[in-house]
């Protein structure tokens, strides 16, 4: 276990401390009346480690005040501490200082926030690098619970003590809690992949929808009674029969209307006018025929025109596309031939400057005249060189202005061929042309046809077989008009007493709808009722499961206080409190004596209770600090730690603090 132990603390302008060095020789003893600052000790600590006072605050009074209660500016505030830790020292200190500053213009400085500055070993350090270093010593929420003995039950929400409780002592598993009662074999399958919490979340969430679901049957029963129709004196074989003899009354007026309309000479004037009108169809669809064949044939012939003047104007298109490609052809060709007719002159100009070279009489090395014979040899062959470089220069050039050549003699030829090509497809055109003027002669003549056809058309009127047969058609209508009203009336009594049977069955219907209600209705009654003996046995079944969800509860409450009370010498856990309606209630309460610690325990016990949850803690973290114990003259002794202690005890013979070295002794009060 590592033991980080307190040597020294210096405060300086700390909390109203104007100078104060507390000298820890081990467990240590801090005497001071009230207000002289002893738990100003424990804040200075915290700020220097953690930026906080012991009470967890971040914002607490750091300057000195005055009489008056108004902050004394220009002064440091600042603490420095020595702590040993694994036999090695490790010296850290923080300065709190006023931030004052000169604005342009101005002859006074005013004052612009505070600084801290930072220092490890005396050395300082950027704020990172030394919270980084307090933080390789120790987590600060581990150092706030393992340095003060009322930390863990007065600063942290149960939720929190539960957790670390469970952290420290471990939970128990559920297969581990089932195992230990035979009653809850039965829990492994109703949970499967479950666990005990989130299944009473589901038995609750089901008894809800249950409960809702109840409360609602009765009342729909109840709305489903209210609105049953009044079926008494209903009798429906009775009512099937009055309904099938009055669609029979129906059927034998409606055959009573048809002879009515198809009587003797009614039927005959019709059948013969539907004769006539069926010449007379005749008669038109003949009549139209004949002027519309020599409109036809003429219309076909004017689309065959039309098609033809269409292909030979895009021929003539074609061959005009064919122009205007040769054209920007020969376009290109001339300007390459221009191009290559500059760059023929400008070879045909170009002088070699090859420079016959001159070679020196006399030897290079001594410098001495050379003999004339070597002097002869050496002047033959400089010139035979210069022969040579003027011959290939000659012969390159001959090459070049004969490669220019042929490429323009062959631009000029491809020029010629699309001169060609185009004045063949201007010869064409011409052809095309002449064509396209004797078609548009032809199709103008066709139109020309067409509309005179259609101007002689005689009209259907002018026919006198036509006009004879409708003069027929508009008689016989006649005829049956007069024979028609003398049946309507007739056939109005009928339709009449057809329309008052249709009624009569449409009120038999409505009385056997009233009987078809009346049974659907005890059917869905019926139905409620067994929804409701259902949900009953679901209800009980969910009861039956939540019961052995708690029975669970309560096994686990069992182990797990057991388990972490083992742990602790004094200190004791209510990890659960039973409800009223018998359900389990989860907390975290510590007791001592089966005294609660927020009712009832006294300060002592409550200082050694909390001592004691240090040691567990201490070696569940391995990490044993020093623990400052305020209020410590309520003790009158201190159960035993592996930590260093620091006492702060209230003597009002003291009105400045005094410390005194002072060594453990392991009892319980």
């Amino acid at each position: 276990m590592k033991r980080l132990e307190l040597i020294s603390l210096k405060l300086k302008n700390f909390k109203g401390i104007k100078s104060f060095v507390l000298d820890a020789n081990g467990d240590t003893e801090v005497l001071g009346d009230n207000g002289t600052g002893k738990s100003t000790l424990f804040d200075a600590e915290n700020w220097l480690l953690f930026d906080k006072d012991s009470q967890n605050k971040k914002e607490f009074a750091i300057k000195t005040l005055d009489f008056k209660g108004n902050e004394i500016h220009n002064l440091d505030h600042e603490v420095e501490g020595t702590f040993r830790l694994e036999n090695k020292e490790i010296n850290l200190r923080k300065v709190y200082r006023e931030k004052w500053t000169r604005k342009r213009g101005s002859a006074t400085q005013e004052f612009d926030g505070h600084t801290v500055d930072y220092f490890i070993d005396g050395v300082p350090v950027k704020k990172k690098e030394y919270t980084d270093k307090v933080s390789q010593i120790i987590d600060e929420g581990v150092f706030k619970l393992l340095t003060s003995p009322t930390y863990f039950n007065e600063h942290l929400k149960w939720q929190e003590r539960r957790n670390i409780l469970l952290k420290v002592c471990g939970d128990i598993s559920e297969e581990d809690v089932i195992a230990s009662n035979k009653k809850l074999g039965e829990l492994t399958k109703i949970l499967g992949d479950r666990s005990i919490e989130d299944h009473k979340l589901v038995i609750a969430a089901k008894k809800k929808d249950i409960n809702k679901e109840l409360e609602m049957i009765p009342v729909r029963i109840d709305e489903i009674n209210h609105n049953l129709p009044d079926i008494n004196g209903i009798n429906v074989k009775e009512i099937k029969n009055k309904i099938a003899k009055t669609k029979d009354l129906i059927e034998n007026k409606e055959d009573q209307i048809s002879r009515i309309r198809n009587g003797g000479e009614f039927a005959e004037l019709q059948k013969k006018l539907r004769e006539v009108e069926g010449q007379l169809l005749d008669i038109k669809n003949k009549h139209n025929a004949e002027n519309q064949d020599k409109v036809s044939a003429k219309q076909s012939l004017f689309y065959e025109i039309k098609n033809a003047i269409s292909q030979t104007e895009h021929q003539i298109s074609n061959q005009q596309r064919r122009i205007r490609s040769n054209e920007e052809d020969i376009k290109v060709f001339d300007g390459k031939r221009d191009r290559l007719r500059n760059q023929y002159f400008e070879v045909e100009k170009r002088e070699h400057s090859i420079v016959l070279p001159e070679h020196d009489e006399n030897c290079s090395t001594c410098g001495q005249a050379l003999p004339q014979e070597e002097i002869e040899q050496a002047h033959q062959r400089a010139k035979e060189q210069y022969e040579a470089a003027v011959a290939q220069f000659n012969l390159n050039k001959s090459k070049e202005l004969e490669e220019i050549k042929k490429q323009g003699h062959s631009l000029k030829a491809q020029s010629e061929e699309r001169e060609k090509d185009s004045k063949e497809a201007n010869e064409a055109i011409a052809k095309l042309e002449e064509t396209l003027k004797q078609q548009e002669v032809d199709i103008n003549q066709v139109q020309s046809d067409i509309e005179s056809l259609k101007a002689n058309t005689t009209s259907i009127n002018d026919n006198e077989e036509y006009v004879a047969k409708f003069k027929e058609s508009q008689q016989l209508e006649q005829q049956i008009k007069e024979v028609q009203a003398n049946v309507q009336s007739s056939i109005d009594g009928a339709q009449s007493e057809i329309t008052d049977l249709r009624g009569q069955i449409k009120e038999y219907e409505l009385d056997l709808a009233k009987v078809d209600q009346h049974k659907q209705s005890e059917k869905r009654v019926q139905e409620l009722e067994d929804r409701q003996k259902e949900l009953a046995a679901e209800y009980a079944e969910l009861e039956k499961e939540l019961f052995l969800a708690e029975e669970f509860i309560r096994a686990k409450v069992n182990l797990l206080e057991e388990k972490i009370n083992s742990k602790f010498q004094y200190a004791r856990f209510k990890l659960f409190e039973t409800q009223i309606n018998g359900g389990l209630n989860e907390v975290c309460e510590t007791t001592f004596d089966g005294v609660p610690y927020g009712s009832g325990l006294n300060n002592a016990a409550r200082i050694n209770v909390g001592l004691d949850i240090i040691n567990t803690l201490s070696e569940h973290y391995e990490f044993a600090a020093p623990i400052f114990i305020d209020n410590a003259e309520a003790v009158t002794k201190l159960i035993d730690t592996k930590a260093q202690t620091i006492a702060l005890i209230v003597s009002e013979k003291d009105k400045s603090l005094r410390v005194e070295s002072k060594s453990k002794e392991a009892v319980l009060v």
